[in-house]
């Protein structure tokens, strides 16, 4: 989730910064509604990773909900990447922009 929520700060960060005919890119219903549904995923995979470890820590076997989290979170994690490589535009696939390294290792969750 760590990746997920990294992601979305700096997409929102981003928008907030970067400026089309002298306003915020974030002002944009395009980019508004994109960062609205980045939340939506970060929240949404947040929350069955919760229940599953809320359902382990009361002692019942929740194999099944534990791998429906990690799929769904890592499908959900790289789709947030992606459309926050979307937002920052060129910067976002540069080498020295975190968000290549967080595009790159919610990969190999999802991979995994």
């Amino acid at each position: 989730m760590g990746i997920g929520r990294s992601a979305l700060e700096m997409a929102v960060a981003s928008a907030d910064e970067r400026r089309q005919l002298d306003r915020p890119i974030a002002q944009q219903q395009a980019i508004e509604f994109t960062l609205a549904d980045m939340a939506m995923k970060v929240d949404a995979a947040r929350l069955l990773a919760r229940r599953a470890a809320w359902l382990h820590d009361q002692g019942v076997c929740n194999t099944k909900g534990a791998a429906i989290a990690k799929c769904f979170a890592g499908d959900k994690v790289m789709q947030v990447t992606m459309d926050a490589a979307q937002v920052l535009g060129g910067y976002g696939c540069m080498k020295d922009c975190p968000l290549e390294i967080y595009m790159r290792d919610a990969k190999l969750h999802q991979i995994y």
